[in-house]
């Protein structure tokens, strides 16, 4: 373990720039703390906090300068890896000839900055997604990770319950944990390492190595939400038409901020378009949601007609199918599902009522 004083910090992140990295780190935008692209380690917001609870967000002013005093907002890696739209090539008609061309890849590799133990353990999860994705995989292999180990869990949080933070484990080439004077540091990777040394890292002393082990065992014990895990995939198989389905199918508005701000969601919809003229014509890949009617359309009807039926097939497929296809559950544990629900419905409450009244069952509803 090493220790990097609050000036080595910032010369962590010029050494990334001078490396050639394209830096992405937290900054406040429009009421919420996001990841975008950083013109320099200057950008990088301080002394920001925030409130998370089912259905609200807020960002609060702290009364130190710390560079990671919170959770997350609504932003991880997936939109920089996995982009909200990305063009996938192009055709161009000229004098009677056809030209085709792919999509060029990024000119800059991505240096994440500040990412969370649950956002790599999403990463690793949509590694196995897009194995055979060439973009993907382009811009994933050439990313860096600077992991912060979280202090201060949001009040929906639940990484602890699902084994995926709130301490790094893997996935990371530098991971801090921040204090007052600076921050224990651990590298997993010889980048790592030789980012640390560029920084000016000493190693880190007993207190301090003690002091970064005592941050992660009081964010564990701060956890926002608690799920019960066992045998998910069979408690989510065998209720089926649990009534619970059509009690939060109520509630649901099926606007698909969950998908969208989920870590894992995958899905997406390949769309061409050309122009008035007939010279051109784009494909594009873009972001999808199993909420919204058209994306269970097959052979001309849909399939899944009740919002009620929706949630379920999101739900049971992030908690148990996506097992049967993976290996791996579909949740981290975020939280930001419960957050940015515009109604406030929380999964950990969802599945822990219908492990209550499990083998309740009802007559399957239109649309099942």
């Amino acid at each position: 373990m090493r220790f990097l004083e609050t000036d080595g910090f910032a010369r962590l992140l010029d050494e990334l720039v001078r490396r050639g990295y394209d830096l992405v780190g937290p900054t406040v935008r429009d009421g919420a703390i996001v990841l975008e692209r950083l013109g320099s380690p200057e950008e990088l917001s301080r002394g920001v906090g925030e409130r998370q609870e089912a259905g609200r967000y807020e960002v609060i002013r702290r009364s130190d300068e710390r560079w990671f005093g919170f959770a997350h907002g609504p932003d991880s890696a997936k939109r920089f890896l996995f982009p909200p739209r990305e063009v996938l090539g192009t055709a161009t008609r000229d004098d009677g000839d056809l030209r085709f061309e792919t999509a060029a890849p990024a000119e800059r590799p991505f240096a994440f900055v500040g990412v969370r133990s649950c956002d790599l353990h999403a990463i690793a999860i949509q590694d196995r997604v897009f194995a055979a994705d060439a973009s993907y995989m382009a811009r994933r292999r050439s990313a860096v990770f600077v992991a912060v180990n979280c202090e201060t869990p949001g009040g929906t949080c639940f990484c602890a319950s699902m084994g995926t933070g709130p301490r790094c484990s893997s996935g990371f080439d530098v991971a801090l944990t921040e204090f007052d004077d600076g921050f224990v540091a651990d590298a997993a990777t010889g980048l790592g390492e030789e980012l640390l040394s560029a920084a000016g890292a000493r190693a880190a002393s007993e207190d301090e190595v003690a002091a970064d082990r005592a941050v992660s065992a009081r964010a564990t014990a701060a956890m926002g939400r608690t799920l019960e895990t066992g045998d998910l995939p069979g408690l989510l198989y065998r209720n089926r038409t649990h009534p619970r389905w059509s009690q939060v199918g109520e509630r649901c508005l099926a606007c698909g901020n969950c998908t969208s701000v989920c870590p894992t969601c995958f899905c997406s919809d390949v769309v061409d378009a050309g122009d008035l003229l007939g010279t051109t014509a784009t494909r594009t890949r873009e972001w999808a949601t199993c909420f919204s009617e058209e994306f269970s359309h097959i052979v001309g009807t849909d399939v899944r007609t009740a919002r009620s039926t929706r949630y379920r097939q999101w739900l049971t497929h992030k908690f148990a199918s996506w097992i049967d296809q993976f290996g791996t559950s579909g949740c981290v544990g975020c939280g930001r599902c419960i957050t940015w629900c515009p109604v406030g419905i929380d999964v950990t409450e969802e599945i822990a009522a219908i492990r209550m009244q499990d083998g309740v069952v009802v007559v399957a509803e239109e649309g099942s």
